[in-house]
């Protein structure tokens, strides 16, 4: 059986080549994948080639090794069956539904160190969207909201979705999402939100937007992967407010006002990445923890309604070529393996 994965090759262009992911060694299984998400706002980056050319794809993931140059393969959320089992390996792992951080490849070998177990009943799909859920849940972590606080999440991607639906069990005063785009806000609204508002609504004193919970918020999530948000979130917290930075920007800039209400009002802005648990919470918090919590909430997390695109594994280019050109229409897609 022939192997393939998917290679970024140069700036917006992905190709599917041929590979050789060979036999497990004693102490792997051999994974066939059934689906693998993309993700809108990391790959993305790559594809665009918006990505610092030295940096390493992700130290904390071993099946990404190297740095983000071209030519290489990523992504980071697949989900499948182990087909076969190395000598050494329990041969109760074969015919498991599992999920690694592994390439959007047909096939991968793997240490069953490195896969999460999936419940039975859990879709190839919705198993695919663990690390979003992941994500989510380390942002949530972050964030720490308290009872009766005023939040705001910027973007209504599928990680601020999954942001929303988190926080929607909460006993906050109120929820706001700010997206662009009206589908997501539509989808916001169902994952919990209290109200919805576009960027452009904030800024303008003739929207009829002088809602507290967003002119005064105590805490703002930022995951829309536009630096210009995050000066959106600064003008909509108030004194001694919290802004949760979930976004990788790579090497977009947008200037972004430190002048004077950010320093008199006492703005804290906190980086929230997954690759690392706060020191904070490091005593009591592991990765397996946090990815424990993830995995019980992934059944909480309306996948069908995030995922818009299903498209066949030799078809990646179109999938890529459709969050480029289509962004009001893609939310989650999907590359399906046969």
């Amino acid at each position: 059986m022939t192997d393939a994965a998917l290679y970024f090759t140069a700036p917006e262009t992905v190709e599917v080549r041929e590979t050789d992911v060979g036999s497990p060694d004693a102490d792997e299984l051999l994974v066939d994948t059934r689906a693998s998400a993309i993700s809108a706002g990391t790959e993305l980056l790559v594809y665009r080639d918006q990505t610092p050319d030295d940096l390493p794809a992700d130290e904390a993931l071993d099946a990404l090794d190297g740095d983000l140059s071209y030519p290489l393969r990523y992504g980071y959320a697949a989900s499948g069956v182990v087909r076969e089992v190395g000598d050494d390996v329990d041969p109760d792992w074969a015919g498991r539904s599992v999920f690694a951080f592994a390439p959007h490849q047909t096939s991968f070998r793997v240490s069953p160190e490195s896969v999460v177990a999936l419940p039975p009943e859990t879709t190839p799909a919705a198993g695919s969207l663990l690390p979003s859920v992941e994500t989510a849940t380390n942002i949530v972590l972050d964030a720490a909201p308290r009872l009766g606080e005023r939040v705001v999440v910027f973007g209504a991607g599928v990680i601020g979705l999954c942001v929303t639906r988190l926080l929607a069990a909460f006993p906050l005063a109120s929820l706001v999402v700010v997206d662009p785009i009206d589908r997501r806000r539509r989808l916001a609204a169902d994952f919990g939100a209290d109200r919805t508002a576009t960027p452009a609504a904030l800024g303008d004193p003739g929207a009829d937007f002088d809602d507290p919970a967003v002119d005064a918020a105590d805490l703002a999530i930022e995951v829309s992967g536009q630096p210009s948000a995050l000066d959106d979130a600064i003008g909509v917290v108030g004194y001694d407010a919290r802004i949760v930075v979930g976004s990788w920007y790579g090497t977009k800039r947008e200037p972004i006002d430190l002048g004077g209400r950010f320093h008199r009002d006492r703005i804290d802005i906190v980086s929230s990445q997954v690759s690392t648990i706060s020191p904070e919470l490091r005593g009591r918090w592991d990765h397996d923890r946090r990815m424990d919590a993830a995995l019980d909430r992934l059944d909480r997390i309306p996948v069908d309604d995030l995922i818009t695109h299903r498209i066949p594994f030799e078809r990646a280019p179109e999938a890529y070529e459709l969050l480029e050109s289509s962004s009001d229409a893609a939310v989650q897609v999907i590359l399906e393996y046969s």
